[in-house]
């Protein structure tokens, strides 16, 4: 485990747990479901927690299947409110894990970096979310969340609004350009994700290219 882990990550106040939202099948891949999908003879879910453990002493699942997941041996914890997508597993990850704070990153994210996620951490000064800005766009399935976004996220599930990005206007956030992240990941990878099966068969290809932290 990094040295950021063992310090709780920011200093001794703050601790931050490592959240996966692990949803279910995805038509554009046929009805599979992508976290286990497989990358270097590994499920890609896999992939990201080896990495989170390296930083985090908490990590926790959110999944409405938690069969499919229990050879993780990690808690998990299912949606508090079902139908809300990604806002609503945010929600349910805040409040069910351990930390000050959460990082939250996708399923079907296989090329997250350590060194990324600490720079991420080194950043968070007390703000509400700490989150990338990549291609012109913000990237809030790889970001930090802290607890006080909860009752900010209750607000928009009980009127039925779905959309994170209408959390940010309502919170003190910390955009990280990328040029600031590009130098420890010049392709930046780290926000690629799946959604085909031709997405899959480029980080099949991209996975035995990359190199080891």
């Amino acid at each position: 485990m990094s040295e950021t882990g063992r310090s709780r990550n920011c200093g001794a106040a703050t601790f931050v747990s490592g959240i996966v939202l692990a949803g279910g099948e995805s038509r554009r891949m046929g009805r599979r479901n992508k976290a286990l999908l497989e990358i270097g003879g590994r499920p890609i879910v896999s992939l990201i927690v080896q990495t989170l453990s390296e930083v985090f002493l908490d990590v926790i699942i959110v999944t409405n299947s938690p069969d499919q997941f229990k050879f993780l041996g990690l808690p998990m914890f299912q949606d508090l409110r079902r139908g809300f997508g990604a806002l609503g597993g945010i929600y349910t990850g805040l409040s069910c894990c351990k930390g000050d704070y959460g990082f939250l990153v996708a399923c079907d994210m296989p090329f997250i970096r350590r060194s990324v996620i600490e720079h991420m951490l080194s950043r968070l000064q007390g703000q509400d979310v700490v989150i990338p800005r990549i291609r012109g766009r913000l990237e809030p399935l790889h970001a930090i969340y802290s607890r006080a976004c909860v009752p900010y996220m209750r607000e928009l599930i009980a009127r039925g609004d779905r959309k994170i990005l209408n959390l940010f206007d309502q919170v003190n956030v910390l955009e990280i350009p990328e040029t600031e992240l590009a130098p420890l990941d010049p392709d930046l990878q780290f926000v690629a994700n799946l959604n085909t099966l031709e997405d899959l068969e480029k980080a099949r290809r991209a996975g035995k290219r990359q190199p080891e932290e």
